[in-house]
């Protein structure tokens, strides 16, 4: 997430800089040294089994044409751009390569750890500067994975903008299910084309199971890709 997106003294307001970051990260790359490829790559904050989901473009990694978007920016030789916050349960797993690969094309960040109270007490405070890893393990639909982030008093929100949310609340009054799908479909499209984060992928990882276990109860609810619900878990006989 690009929290300082709507300062207009970061670097991060720039579209081509928030673009030039999400071509620097080699998903799959990071996907299968930490996950081993189990995660699905993400371009879209919403999850692609989620219902209203619109599936954008993907972002490939061209380092090349993320240096090139930077100069165009203003930033030929790249820029600080201070912390990247993260937990240190998830973010730290997915930021620490991140922060690799966006050195290499000239953004010198630096990762920033933290225990999962202060991670989230910050994001919430909504004082994270730069970029954070900001993780969502809401459920639902389209329109509640969003709730949080994309309207404007959202949560965990660092701005907004006037059309997003009155299309969001649109789209909460709108009873044809056609009609608010057109209208998730509209929202989701404006946030990918405003660069407003880089998504990298939905969690799955790989989950050791003991000889004992008849039904481990992984990924019975998709993507949930911890062991739920505990009730269907089983031993063997």
């Amino acid at each position: 997430m690009f929290t300082e997106q709507w300062d207009t003294k970061s670097p991060w307001h720039d579209k081509r800089v928030r673009l030039a970051t999400n071509y620097a990260i080699d998903r799959q790359g990071i996907n299968q040294a930490v996950y081993l490829g189990y995660s699905k790559l993400a371009y879209s904050f919403v999850p692609q089994g989620m219902e209203y989901y619109w599936g954008p473009p993907p972002y490939p990694y061209d380092p090349k044409r993320a240096k090139a978007l930077l100069s165009e920016a203003g930033y030929p030789n790249g820029f600080d751009a201070g912390e990247l916050s993260g937990d240190m349960i998830y973010g730290t797993a997915i930021g620490e390569p991140v922060v690799n690969y966006l050195q290499a094309v000239g953004i010198r960040i630096r990762m920033r750890p933290m225990e999962r109270a202060s991670y989230f007490a910050l994001i919430s405070s909504k004082k994270a500067k730069g970029v954070c890893v900001c993780t969502s393990s809401l459920y639902g639909n389209a329109a509640s994975r969003i709730s949080e982030v994309i309207p404007s008093d959202g949560a965990y929100a660092y701005g907004g903008y006037p059309d997003l949310d009155a299309l969001y609340k649109q789209q909460a009054r709108e009873t044809d299910r056609a009609k608010r799908e057109a209208l998730l479909h509209q929202i989701q499209r404006l946030i990918h084309e405003r660069v407003r984060m880089g998504p990298i992928f939905e969690y799955v990882w790989p989950s050791g199971i003991g000889p004992r276990v008849a039904e481990p109860a992984l990924m019975l609810i998709d993507p949930y890709p911890w062991s739920a619900p505990l009730d269907d878990v089983r031993l063997k006989r």
